[in-house]
C-alpha cells in the first residue's frame, strides 16, 4: 500500500518535471525564434539612455513688444557613453572633424565623468560638419547629433552690452552653482541681462528616454518629458530709440574719424533714461560686438579681434567707463554755491579770461567780462566756476557731488558698474600721501582733476535736475512674463535718494540749462530751432592720452521732462560739436521727429512718442 502511494507521487512529480521542462523548452524556442533579433540587439550592446532636451531660454521684448532676443534650432554634437568610455581613436577622429584640440574634448568628458547623460562637445554645427559626421557614422560610435535651441540676437550688435551673451558653463561657475541645479554642459548667461536673470529665463530641461545601438544612434523613443521654456523679459528700452542712438553714434564716429582732426574718436557711449521713474530707454557702448558669435563657442579668430581691440568692445562704457565729467559738473558746483549762499543769482563776477588767484582760464583764452550765474552756466564759463570752487572749498563740492549720487554705483540691474570718483582730500592723502591744493579745488569745480563719472551717473544727475531732485535706481526690466503672457513679476520705480535743492535754485539751474540750447548757448547750433524745448549742458574733459572727450547731457521737454540723455565721445573734442549732434538724433527718435518707421517697428505697435 505504501509502495503504491510512493510510486504515485513519483509519477506526479515526474509529470510536473516534464511539464516544466516542456514549458522551458517552449519559452526558449519562442525567445530564440520570435524574439531572437530583439535580444540579439540587446546582447550586442543596446542601452537605455536619457537624452536631455535643452529648454529654450526666455524671449526678450522691448517696451512696445518688439522681439529682440529669441531662440533658433541648431545642431549639437555630443558623446553618449554606451558600455564604457568612448575610445581615444574616436575622440581623435571627432576632434579632426570639428577642428578642435582633442584635449579640449577630453576635458569636457572628464568634467562630466560618472554621468550617463550626453556630453555636449560643440554646438551650432554647420551642415557640412553634420554631413561629415553622418558619413563616418560607423567610425564614430557614441557620437550623436542633437537639435537644440540656440540663442538668437535678432539685430546682432544692437544692445549687445544690455543683453550680454550665453555660453557653456565653466568649472568655476559650475562649482558655485551646483546647489542651484546647474550641471556640466549647461548653457548659462555670461554677461548683461542674460547673466543677471539666468535663473528666471533658463527654463527646465526635458528629455527623451531612448534605446540606442552600439554606435550611439537612437533606435526608438521609449518615453519623453517635454522641456519647459524659460520666462520672458519685457524690457524698458525702446527699440526705435536704441536703434537711433546706435546709428547716430556710428555715423558721428565715422564723421569724426574721416572728416576732422579727431581721427582717434573710436569709442563713445550714451544713456537715455526716463527721469520720472528711472527706466532706461536706450543704452549704447561703442565699439560693440555681436553676441551671436558666442553660440557654439567663439572662434579664436573672432576672440582675438575682440580681445586685441585697444578700445575694448566687450566693456560696457555706459556703466563702467570712468571719465572726468568736464563742464557738465558745473551743474553740481552751481547748485552747491547757490544753496550754501556763496553767490547770489544777481552777483556779477569779472571774467578777464584767467582767474586772479591761480592762472587758470577759459578755453581758447576767451574773456566774457562781467557775468552773473545764468550767463556763466549757459556759456560754460570756467573762470566764474573756478571762483565758485574757491568760495565753496573741496569739502562742500564733495558733499554735493555725493548728494547727486556720484562716487557710488547707481544700482542698475547690470553687472560691472563702476562707482567713479569724487575728488576729496582723503583720497589724495591715501593714494599719493600729499596735501590738497587750491588749484585742485579749481579743477574739481569744473569737473576735471580727480573727478570721474560714468555716462549712466551723468544721465542720473541731469535726470535729478529734470524731476526736481529725485534719484531713481536705473532699471532695464519692466516685468517678467510666462510663455503664455501672464505677468509673473513687475518692477516699478525705486527712489534711492534725493538732492536737497530749493525751488529758487532749481528754477535758476533749469533756466540756465534751457539757455544752453537757445541762441547764444553752447548747444544752440543743434537745438536752437528744435521743435521740443530742450535743456542741456555741454562739456569737454581733458584727456592726457590724446584729444579731449566730448560730453553732452540734456532733458526734454523742458516743461514736462520725460527723456534725459547723457552722451560722451572719447577723443571727440568739444562736446558741443561731438556729443550734441548724437543727442539731437536721439531726441528726434524719442519724440518721433523726422523719423522713418522701420519695418520691425511697424509690426509691433504702438509707435507713439514717449
Amino acid at each position: 500500500m505504501l509502495t503504491k502511494r510512493v510510486n504515485g507521487r513519483i509519477e506526479i512529480l515526474g509529470f510536473v518535471m516534464i511539464f516544466i521542462f516542456i514549458a522551458l523548452v517552449g519559452r526558449l524556442g519562442y525567445l530564440q525564434m520570435a524574439q531572437g533579433q530583439y535580444y540579439e540587439r540587446l546582447a550586442d550592446g543596446n542601452r537605455i539612455r536619457l537624452i536631455p532636451i535643452m529648454a529654450p531660454r526666455g524671449v526678450f521684448y522691448d517696451r512696445n513688444g518688439v522681439m529682440l532676443v529669441s531662440n533658433r534650432p541648431g545642431f549639437t554634437v555630443s558623446l553618449l557613453s554606451i558600455s564604457g568610455p568612448v575610445p581615444d581613436a574616436v575622440l581623435d577622429k571627432l576632434a579632426g572633424i570639428l577642428n578642435m584640440n582633442v584635449r579640449e574634448i577630453k576635458a569636457k568628458v572628464a568634467q562630466q565623468s560618472g554621468s550617463f547623460e550626453p556630453v555636449r562637445i560643440k554646438t551650432d554645427l554647420g551642415p557640412d560638419i553634420v554631413t561629415k559626421i553622418e558619413e563616418r557614422r560607423a567610425e564614430l560610435p557614441g557620437v550623436v547629433i542633437e537639435i537644440q535651441p540656440l540663442r538668437n540676437y535678432v539685430y546682432n550688435e544692437l544692445a549687445a552690452h544690455i543683453f550680454g551673451y550665453v555660453s557653456e558653463i565653466n568649472e568655476t561657475e559650475l562649482e558655485n552653482r551646483k546647489a542651484d541645479g546647474y550641471k556640466a554642459g549647461d548653457i548659462v548667461g555670461k554677461f548683461g541681462l542674460e547673466r543677471v536673470y539666468d535663473k528666471e529665463i533658463r527654463g527646465t530641461d526635458g528629455g527623451n528616454q531612448v534605446e540606442v545601438d552600439v554606435s550611439g544612434r537612437p533606435v526608438q523613443v521609449l518615453g519623453k518629458k517635454d522641456p519647459l521654456p524659460g520666462h520672458n523679459l519685457v524690457l524698458t528700452i525702446d527699440y526705435r530709440v536704441q536703434k537711433a542712438a546706435e546709428t547716430a553714434i556710428d555715423e558721428q564716429l565715422m564723421h569724426l574719424q574721416t572728416k576732422t582732426e579727431f581721427n582717434k574718436a573710436q569709442a563713445a557711449a550714451a544713456v537715455v533714461i526716463n527721469p520720472k521713474n528711472g527706466e532706461i530707454l536706450a543704452m549704447v557702448s561703442r565699439p560693440s560686438f555681436n553676441p551671436n558669435l558666442f553660440n557654439g563657442g567663439i572662434s579664436e579668430k573672432d576672440w582675438k579681434l575682440l580681445n586685441d581691440n585697444p578700445y575694448h568692445p566687450m566693456d560696457n562704457k555706459a556703466i563702467s567707463g570712468e571719465y572726468p565729467p568736464g563742464s557738465t559738473f558745473k551743474i553740481i558746483t552751481g547748485t552747491a554755491a547757490l544753496e550754501l549762499g556763496k553767490v547770489t543769482p544777481q552777483e556779477k563776477i569779472l571774467d578777464t579770461g584767467r582767474h586772479w588767484l591761480i592762472p587758470k582760464g577759459n578755453a581758447m583764452g576767451e574773456a566774457l567780462g562781467w557775468i552773473n550765474f545764468r550767463e556763466a552756466l549757459s556759456k560754460s564759463d570756467n573762470v566764474y566756476f573756478y571762483e565758485m570752487g574757491n568760495r565753496l572749498g573741496i569739502d562742500n563740492l564733495e558733499k554735493y557731488a555725493r548728494m547727486f549720487g556720484l562716487g557710488a554705483v547707481t544700482g542698475i540691474n547690470l553687472p560691472g558698474e563702476s562707482e567713479g570718483l569724487v575728488a576729496n582730500q582723503r583720497y589724495k592723502q591715501k593714494v599719493y600721501g600729499e596735501d590738497w591744493y587750491l588749484s585742485e579745488t579749481f579743477d574739481a569745480a569744473i569737473g576735471q582733476g580727480f573727478q570721474l563719472t560714468t555716462p549712466l551717473q551723468m544721465a542720473v544727475v541731469i535726470g535729478e535736475i529734470a524731476n526736481g531732485g529725485h534719484r531713481y535706481r536705473p532699471n532695464l526690466v519692466s516685468k517678467i512674463t510666462s510663455t503664455s503672457g501672464e505677468t509673473l513679476t513687475t518692477f516699478g520705480p525705486e527712489e534711492v535718494g534725493q538732492v536737497t535743492i530749493s525751488d529758487n535754485t532749481l528754477t535758476l539751474i533749469r533756466e540756465s540749462l534751457r539757455e544752453v540750447a537757445q541762441e547764444g548757448g553752447t548747444a544752440a547750433a543743434y537745438f536752437g530751432d528744435f521743435p521740443i524745448a530742450i535743456a542741456g549742458k555741454t562739456g569737454t574733459s581733458e584727456n592726457s592720452h590724446g584729444h579731449d572727450h566730448g560730453w553732452f547731457v540734456a532733458y526734454g521737454p523742458y516743461e514736462d521732462p520725460r527723456v534725459a540723455v547723457a552722451v560722451i565721445v572719447e577723443q571727440g573734442g568739444f562736446g558741443s560739436s561731438s556729443a550734441a549732434p548724437i543727442a539731437k538724433k536721439i531726441m528726434e527718435a524719442a519724440f518721433n521727429i523726422n523719423q522713418t518707421v522701420s519695418e520691425a517697428a511697424k509690426i509691433h505697435r504702438p509707435q507713439t512718442a514717449l
